[in-house]
């Protein structure tokens, strides 16, 4: 089997080579980036790279001509990956995310891949009150990074066939360790703020919802994706990923860190404006779908991962949201120092 893994060189790449090799021994695992955080290294003591057989640095706009030769499943990570990000490059959001994705997996098919995976997110619910949100639910994207999955799912629906079987999986927030660990992400950032400096810090009131999903259960859900019939699910499938013993308050959260890592103090806004993204999810069609890959973390595991990546680490970082560790703060020095252009273009 050869697999293309499009972004790899970020997050969830890493983690998704390491499933891939022990699930699919044989497979040829081709991947792509652009190489916006290659150097956002933390804690590793093996490339993560090394487990790929082929490496293009390329920007998804301008894609290799034979890239998908050969290939039988596509899974496509490459984003502008979260809301600040999407905020901040708007236009650029839309070009990759949407367009250049679209123009993509029209390749793939083309090219007679017979599989495409692509990382959605829960995100689309968007500010959810009430019952958590089943597949059925109404979608309230709030963002340009939500509005551009919403748009990335639609045009796939159009493209699916008995011969291009594809799965959107919704993945919860994403957490947990990794060979280029992001700290703007919710749990991440209470853990390191708890270790860095003995305060959590909640902007928020603490009330919103999230969903999580570690980072390794993401790769368990792809590796399914990868591998799932039309039998199972259809042709088009765009399905909730993660677990629902995993919505939790905000809050919740930061005292769950503060239980597991000793002599932390909890901060809470309780003036904060309400936090529009908000929403519980029912993953319950995950589930049985794919009853041998559910998530294997739970919480208390996930907070121990990223305090035992970070120690390995030497962190000690109090000011970290102004670090290479958060991926807004990596973009915005390669085009202050003339790295990249307003495009996210190389120079």
């Amino acid at each position: 089997m050869k697999i293309v893994i499009t972004g790899n060189m970020g997050y969830v790449g890493p983690r998704l080579l390491e499933q891939l090799r022990a699930s699919i021994p044989g497979a040829v695992l081709i991947g792509i980036d652009t190489g916006y955080f290659a150097h956002c290294l933390t804690g590793v003591t093996v490339f993560p790279e090394s487990r790929l057989d082929i490496q293009y640095f390329s920007d998804l706009r301008r894609p290799p001509q034979d890239l998908f030769k050969g290939a039988d499943a596509v899974v496509h990570l490459a984003a502008i990956s979260n809301d600040p990000m999407g905020d901040r490059f708007k236009e650029v959001t839309h070009d990759i995310n949407f367009q250049a994705s679209i123009d993509l997996a029209k390749k793939a098919k083309d090219a007679g891949v017979s599989r495409f995976v692509f990382a959605s997110s829960c995100s689309v619910y968007g500010f959810a009150e009430g019952d958590a949100r089943s597949e059925q639910a109404p979608l309230n994207p709030l963002t340009a990074y939500a509005k551009s999955k919403i748009g990335m799912e639609e045009e796939l629906e159009k493209l699916a066939d008995e011969n291009f079987v594809v799965t959107c999986l919704r993945f919860a927030t994403a957490c947990g360790a990794s060979d280029r660990l992001r700290l703007d992400l919710v749990l991440n950032d209470f853990v390191a703020g708890a270790i860095a400096s003995k305060q959590i810090t909640v902007l928020s009131d603490g009330t919103p919802w999230r969903p999580l999903i570690h980072v390794n259960d993401m790769a368990l859900a792809m590796d399914w994706a990868i591998q799932r019939s039309s039998a199972n699910g259809g042709e088009f499938l765009a399905l909730n990923s993660g677990s629902n013993g995993w919505n939790y308050q905000v809050r919740e959260l930061a005292e769950a860190v503060a239980d597991i890592i000793p002599g932390v103090e909890v901060s809470i806004n309780k003036d904060a404006p309400v936090d529009k993204r908000s929403y519980k999810v029912d993953f319950g069609l995950y589930e049985k779908l794919a009853p041998d890959y559910q998530p294997k973390m739970t919480l208390n595991s996930a907070i121990e991962d990223l305090a035992e990546r970070l120690d390995f680490m030497k962190f000690s970082d109090s000011d970290f949201r102004n670090s290479q560790l958060i991926r807004l703060k990596v973009l915005s020095q390669h085009c202050e120092q003339g790295r990249l252009n307003s495009q996210l273009e190389w120079q």
